[in-house]
C-alpha cells in the first residue's frame, strides 16, 4: 500500500526524475529544468504558472549583481592586477621556508574580494601561480591543489555571488552576509596555511625572493589593493548597494585596465572580455532560473514540508541535526554547484532553521563555507577540474594532493559551526543586523 501511494507521490518522481539525468551526465540546469516541467505537466499543476515563476525565479535586483561581478572578474584578471597582487605577496614573504605557497594562499583568499567565484579565481590566479611555484621546487600537484583550494573561498570572502543568491533564496540581507563573510573567511585560510606550511616544511619547500622593494612592488599592486576598499567600502559608508557596487567595480576595474596599467588598449581585448562574461553569466542564470523552477515545483507538491519533516523526526537535538545537514551538504557538494544547492535544499532547511532559532546569516556563513570545500571534493569538483586543466596533471593526482587541505578546512568548518559569534559580530557592529 505504502509503495503504490509513493508511485503516486509527485514530490517522489520530482526527485527520481532530477536524479536519473544527473546520474546520466545531464547538465544540472537540465535535470533541474525536467524534472520540473514533468510533474508539472503529469500532475496538471498549472502551466500558465510557468512563465510566471521562471521569470520570477530570475528577475530579483539583487541577482542583477552577478553578472556584473563576473564582468568585473574578467575585467580585473585582464587588467593586471592579478600579476601584480602575485608580486607583491611574493615580496612580502621572500626565501621563508612554505613562503610561496603561504603567499598562494594569501593572494587567492585576497582574490575572492574581487572575483566572487571559486572557478574563475582558479582560471585568473592558476596561469601564474602554478607554473611560479613549480619553478620554485614545489611540486606541481600541490601548487595545483593549493590554489584550487584556497580559491573556493572566494564566495566566501565578500563580495561573493553566493552570497547574492542565498540572500535572494532565504530573504536575507546581502550586506550583512557580505560582512558576516569576514572573519570566517579568514580562518578558512589560516587553517589552510597551517596545511601548506606545515607541508612545505616537512618536503623542504622554500619561496624565492622577487627582488623586488616592497615600497615598489605595493606601488604597482596600489589600485589593485584598492579594489576591495572601493567595493566593500562603498556598500557599508552607504554609498551604494552591492548590486550598485558590481557595477562600480565593472568601471573601476575598466578604469585601472584603460588608464593605469593600460592593459586593455583595444576593442578586441574588450570583445574578448564581454564575450567569456556573457559565457559566464549564461551559465550561472540558466541555473538559476531552472533551479527557481525546481523550488517552486518542490513547495507545490510538498516535497519541502517532508524532507523537512524527515530531519526533525530523526532527532529534536540541534546539533545532531545539524551534524546532518552538514553531511548532506557535504555530499552534495560533491555532485551539485553551490546556486543549484542553494535552490534544491535550502527550502528544505528554512523551517528547520525557524525550529531551532538559527540565525539566518551564521546560517549561511556555515552553508557556504561547505559549499566552498564541495567545489573541491570529487567528482563534481570544478575548481580542482579547473586546476588540472591549467597545469595540465591529472585529477587523482590533484586530488590527492588537496587532501591535507580540504581536512583543514572541514576544521574550520567546525569551528565556524561551534562559535556562531565568528560569524555574527562584525555584521552587529557595522548595524547590519
Amino acid at each position: 500500500m505504502e509503495t503504490t501511494s509513493l508511485l503516486h507521490d509527485p514530490a517522489f518522481w520530482l526527485l527520481v526524475l532530477f536524479a536519473i539525468p544527473l546520474i546520466l551526465r545531464v547538465p544540472i540546469a537540465l535535470a533541474l529544468g525536467f524534472s520540473a516541467l514533468v510533474v508539472v505537466w503529469q500532475w496538471d499543476l498549472g502551466f500558465s504558472m510557468l512563465s510566471y515563476n521562471f521569470f520570477a525565479g530570475v528577475a530579483k535586483f539583487p541577482l542583477l549583481a552577478i553578472p556584473f561581478f563576473i564582468l568585473a572578474g574578467y575585467i580585473m584578471e585582464r587588467s593586471g592586477i592579478a600579476a601584480r597582487i602575485v608580486a607583491l605577496m611574493e615580496t612580502l614573504v621572500g626565501s621563508m621556508t612554505g613562503g610561496l605557497a603561504l603567499a598562494t594562499v594569501a593572494v587567492a583568499t585576497f582574490w575572492g574580494a574581487v572575483s566572487g567565484s571559486g572557478p574563475a579565481t582558479v582560471a585568473a590566479l592558476g596561469l601564474i601561480l602554478i607554473p611560479g611555484m613549480a619553478r620554485a621546487g614545489y611540486d606541481k600537484a600541490f601548487a595545483a591543489a593549493t590554489v584550487s583550494v584556497t580559491s573556493g573561498l572566494a564566495i566566501v570572502i565578500p563580495p561573493s555571488i553566493a552570497f547574492i543568491v542565498y540572500g535572494s533564496v532565504a530573504d536575507v540581507s546581502v550586506p550583512a552576509l557580505f560582512a558576516a563573510g569576514f572573519v570566517p573567511g579568514i580562518v578558512v585560510a589560516l587553517f589552510i596555511m597551517a596545511a601548506v606550511l606545515t607541508i612545505s616544511r616537512k618536503r623542504g619547500y622554500r619561496g624565492h625572493a622577487s627582488g623586488k622593494a616592497v615600497g615598489t612592488a605595493l606601488k604597482e599592486a596600489f589600485w589593485g589593493v584598492m579594489t576591495p576598499v572601493v567595493i566593500l567600502g562603498g556598500i557599508y559608508g552607504g554609498v551604494f548597494t552591492p548590486t550598485e557596487a558590481a557595477a562600480v567595480a565593472v568601471f573601476y576595474g575598466l578604469f585601472v585596465g584603460v588608464f593605469i596599467y593600460r592593459t586593455i588598449n583595444s576593442l578586441s581585448i574588450l570583445i574578448e572580455i564581454f564575450a567569456a562574461s556573457i559565457r559566464a553569466t549564461a551559465v550561472v542564470m540558466l541555473v538559476v532560473t531552472c533551479a527557481g523552477l525546481f523550488s517552486w515545483v518542490a513547495s507545490t507538491v510538498g516535497l519541502v514540508e517532508k524532507g523537512s519533516a524527515v530531519l526533525l523526526a530523526v532527532s529534536d537535538n540541534q546539533w545532531v541535526v545539524l551534524l546532518m545537514i552538514n553531511i548532506i551538504l557535504l555530499l552534495a557538494g560533491m555532485l551539485l554547484d553551490a546556486i543549484s544547492i542553494y535552490y534544491v535544499f535550502l527550502p528544505f532547511m528554512l523551517p528547520i532553521m525557524a525550529h531551532f532559532n538559527w540565525d539566518p546569516v551564521w546560517f549561511g556563513i556555515m552553508m557556504t563555507v561547505n559549499l566552498a570545500v564541495g567545489q573541491v571534493t570529487p567528482p563534481v569538483a570544478v575548481n580542482l577540474y579547473v586546476g588540472a586543466n591549467i597545469s595540465g596533471i591529472s585529477m587523482e593526482r590533484i586530488s590527492r594532493a588537496a587532501l591535507p587541505l580540504i581536512f583543514a578546512s572541514l576544521l574550520a568548518l567546525v569551528v565556524i559551526i561551534i562559535f556562531p559569534d565568528l560569524s555574527t559580530f562584525v555584521p552587529r557592529m557595522l548595524g547590519q543586523m
